[in-house]
């Protein structure tokens, strides 16, 4: 399946989470633009994930320990793992998601 990404449709999944979703057999690509000042709440689930940060600085805590993600970083995330962030500036990112993402599977 080829898509362009910036034609999948937009969703603001949270306040300040703008989403643009690609999803296979067994994972879930999520392509983020984050408002400033955006919180992700703390929040586990049964999904590896990785983050990328692409563009501004992203304040994360993973299992207790806080970082700042910036341009060029990754983390992983395993699953059940308790995490939360927090938008220092606009940010770009990308999170990949095993196995899918049905939550993220919207009706466009």
């Amino acid at each position: 399946m080829l898509k362009e990404i910036s034609k999948i449709e937009q969703k603001e999944v949270m306040k300040g989470f703008h989403g643009r979703f690609f999803h296979t057999n067994s994972s879930t690509i999520a392509f983020w633009e984050i408002e400033k000042g955006a919180l992700l709440p703390e929040h586990a689930h049964i999904h590896e994930q990785t983050t990328q940060l692409i563009e501004g600085e992203l304040e994360m805590t993973i299992d207790n320990k806080t970082m700042i993600l910036k341009p060029g970083m990754i983390v992983q995330i395993p699953s059940n793992v308790k995490h939360s962030g927090k938008a220092l500036t606009a940010c770009k990112l990308t999170d990949t998601f095993c196995p899918a993402r049905e939550d993220l599977k919207f009706d466009y």
